[in-house]
């Protein structure tokens, strides 16, 4: 579906879009994720007020520019337990939210076709009745909300993850656009690199398992390239960076992002 969605499963624009529309059938919706994801997050990242994938307030403070409650003194405790509600929020609030008001955050989405409103409401239809309504049916309700408790808290979970160890760190900068002329200090590509972090890149099986999502500097640079290459194409940023005085923020361990995360987190809690 991520792939699909940036347009670089396949060299055929028919298989991306098919490749994209795989997530509908889970209950979310690739016309709300392309504008949240590649348009906002890919554009604006770590840009608090504009990356929507900063928003968890009030229940977790993201970056220092939010605000600060009593709460998050502890939310290096319970954050993982906020993750693992990512994906019924998303599928059962903010993709309604988003068709309603038009917006994601402060960005507007764009103007829906008739087939797209079709789309939207055909689909999650679908995944009320291949989720909810047959297993219901075939299983009774406290099994089927058993194993769909679990299988969409796991899913939360692992989704937030795999995006905020390579975003919300010690080390990743949260950019903060000047008060005077409301841009960005740093030209785009500058910007991606130092908002972004790669983690556990040796490791072949999970690069695999996550769709070269743990080479989040080169899907920022080049997201329309497909992450089957990010490996070769790491080896030429690491050393353009290195050639130019910029810091390639990564993890050689997923342990070691991770508590890079839970210390960013316990200190935008207590700070």
């Amino acid at each position: 579906m991520h792939d699909g969605a940036h347009g670089s499963f396949s060299d055929k624009p028919w298989i991306n879009k098919l490749a994209g529309m795989s997530i509908n059938f889970l209950g979310a919706n690739v016309f709300m994720w392309k504008t949240k994801h590649n348009v906002v997050h890919h554009s604006y990242t770590n840009v608090d007020g504009v990356d929507d994938d900063l928003n968890a307030r009030p229940f977790l403070r993201l970056s220092p520019s939010q605000k600060k409650f009593r709460i998050h003194r502890f939310q290096h405790y319970y954050f993982m337990l906020t993750y693992s509600l990512l994906y019924l929020y998303w599928v059962f609030f903010t993709d309604y939210k988003k068709y309603v008001t038009k917006k994601v955050g402060m960005v507007p989405i764009q103007k829906m076709k008739l087939s797209d409103h079709i789309s939207f409401w055909g689909f999650k239809a679908i995944h009320l009745v291949l989720f909810v309504g047959i297993p219901v049916y075939m299983m009774g309700w406290s099994q089927w909300l058993v194993g769909f408790l679990v299988y969409s808290l796991f899913a939360g979970l692992l989704l937030t993850m795999v995006f905020q160890l390579a975003h919300s760190l010690e080390e990743t900068a949260f950019p903060v656009p000047s008060p005077v002329t409301n841009s960005l200090e740093d030209e785009w590509m500058i910007h991606q690199i130092r908002t972004t972090a790669n983690f556990a890149t040796g490791y072949k099986l999970l690069t695999w398992f996550l769709g070269g999502l743990n080479y989040q500097v080169e899907h920022h640079l080049f997201p329309k390239i497909s992450h089957i290459h990010y490996p070769a194409i790491s080896k030429i940023i690491k050393q353009a960076c290195k050639d130019y005085n910029i810091t390639y923020l990564e993890h050689e361990k997923l342990r070691l992002a991770f508590l890079s995360h839970f210390r960013h987190l316990r200190v935008l809690g207590t700070a």
